[in-house]
């Protein structure tokens, strides 16, 4: 088009010249915004707000057998069903539990779950634990029943950890739990007393089993490829076992995954991923099992997200939405500063209920998922602080839990005193707030087509005194400054005078 009017009919007067030079101006920037614009040059990234914006992006994507076989969420009901959680709950059990974190008088400073990788502890001593593996005041009806005042709705249960010792009598390993003075299975009725309490389930399988002896950290010899096969096929054999005792399972969370064996392993941890999934329609699989072709974890070589949902996210939370970039995630968080499995000398900073809260509000305004970990004492019961921080925890959830269960990210500009989130089938904002201002005013603004019609408290549905400022943010005011506890506020919104979208998009 631009070659045609440089080479059509000469151009006469000084306003026609004016005329063809801003006509060829015009065409080669639309030319400009075109090929900019191609499907070719463009990358979503997401940015604050939640807004998709559009980057040129000249890199060619790398060729994969391997990779991630979906670009974007999974939109099935188990992953809707997922999503909705809110609240979790881990639960780190084993061997080590006996020792909590001590052997011989001296403490180990790691995780307790760890020890056995203590230079001061010797093999032998920790793998002849089984021997002392006596939970006799383990009842899976009250760990259920503390999860559920809680208001867990989901739940993550050791199976296996890096040890190698199986809390179900595997067929495919004599280190399992009928070796013990207990004898019983404990995985089976863990898994029935969730699920009758309608908590959903979910098994921890650490791949890595220090216990197996084809085991291996890398694969530097023809020997050690030979022995990691047979190890590979162990593996699923004892994964396909799970679901097949636990059909109520609804998904893994894998760990141990991060040695160059399992690295190298790319094309059998996404045979694995798929067989468990044909095996177990709707089966849930995070993403660390597995490994694309390269190596690479959790994200391919081309930065698409391999599993159903990011794990990265253990004992951190997102600073904002854009680095969730868009996904689905969750965050694993312990009570101490580090720590799973039961320690009897808790070093450092013990997480308050209030803190777990508002870590819980954090990763829900930022569409993720939030989980904290108990680990239980040797004999099978909670310490006296864990049950009472449970309590807690339940005690807000009762009264704001409408702000937590099936609500997401809400798109609105975050203030100080706390998080947004939004119901997403009806559209319903929540302020949780954490931080009063002196002057009992919160600061609200829902965006530039947002209007804000009424607000409310959660707990008593006392309507709040609503100030309007510079366009259409607004204060909300609350007679009692001085609250004991973080509370919720429903806001009731429109946009441009129609009803607040029920869709949580973010584009």
């Amino acid at each position: 088009m631009i070659h045609k009017i440089i080479t059509g009919p000469k151009i006469r007067g000084i306003k026609a010249r004016a005329q063809f030079a801003a006509a060829a101006v015009t065409v080669l920037c639309l030319s400009l915004v075109l090929t900019v614009l191609s499907p070719t040059n463009l990358q979503a990234q997401w940015g604050e707000g939640g807004k998709k914006t559009e980057i040129k992006n000249d890199k060619k994507e790398v060729p994969l057998k391997h990779g991630a076989h979906r670009i974007g969420k999974r939109t099935d009901p188990e992953m809707d069903r997922w999503r909705d959680y809110g609240l979790g709950e881990f639960i780190h059990f084993g061997l080590y539990s006996i020792l909590g974190g001590d052997y011989n008088g001296m403490h180990y400073n790691g995780a307790s779950e760890w020890i056995r990788s203590w230079n001061k502890l010797p093999h032998d001593v920790y793998d002849n634990l089984y021997k002392k593996f006596d939970p006799k005041d383990f009842d899976p009806e009250a760990w259920a029943n503390m999860a559920r005042q809680m208001g867990v709705k989901y739940v993550t249960i050791t199976t296996k950890h890096h040890d190698g010792f199986c809390l179900w009598p595997s067929k495919y390993s004599d280190f399992n739990i009928t070796k013990t003075p207990y004898k019983k299975d404990m995985i089976g009725p863990m898994v029935r007393a969730f699920d009758k309490a309608g908590i959903d389930v979910y098994l921890y399988f650490s791949v890595m089993d220090w216990h197996q002896k084809d085991w291996r950290y890398d694969l530097k010899t023809a020997a050690d490829t030979v022995a990691f096969n047979r190890f590979k096929t162990f593996t699923k054999n004892q994964l396909a076992e799970l679901l097949t005792l636990y059909p109520q399972t609804k998904g893994f969370w894998f760990d141990g995954t991060w040695d160059n064996s399992w690295k190298k392993s790319g094309a059998f941890s996404d045979s694995l991923d798929q067989y468990l999934k044909k095996l177990h329609p709707g089966l849930i699989i995070g993403s660390r099992l597995r490994a694309d072709d390269y190596g690479n974890r959790h994200f391919d070589a081309n930065g698409h997200l391999m599993g159903d949902y990011e794990q990265g996210w253990e004992r951190k939370i997102p600073k904002d939405y854009a680095a969730t970039r868009g996904n689905d995630w969750d965050c694993v968080m312990t009570i101490p500063e580090n720590g799973w499995g039961y320690a009897k000398t808790w070093l450092g900073h013990w997480k308050t209920p209030y803190e777990l809260i508002e870590m819980l509000a954090k990763c829900v305004s930022l569409d993720g998922n939030f989980v904290v970990n108990f680990g239980p004492k040797g004999d099978g019961t909670f310490r006296k602080k864990e049950l009472q921080t449970a309590q807690q925890i339940g005690d807000w959830m009762q009264v704001n839990h409408e702000a937590i269960y099936g609500a997401g990210y809400a798109g609105w500009e975050k203030q100080d005193w706390g998080y947004y989130t939004k119901n997403r089938k009806d559209g319903k904002i929540y302020m949780i707030v954490f931080n009063m201002p002196i002057n009992g005013a919160l600061k609200v603004v829902p965006g530039k087509k947002g209007h804000i019609k009424n607000a409310y408290l959660l707990q008593d549905h006392k309507n709040l005194k609503i100030e309007k400022l510079d366009g259409n943010a607004v204060f909300i005011h609350l007679e009692q400054k001085l609250q004991p506890q973080p509370f919720v506020i429903v806001v009731e919104a429109t946009m441009d005078g129609k009803a607040l979208d029920t869709e949580n998009k973010h584009v």
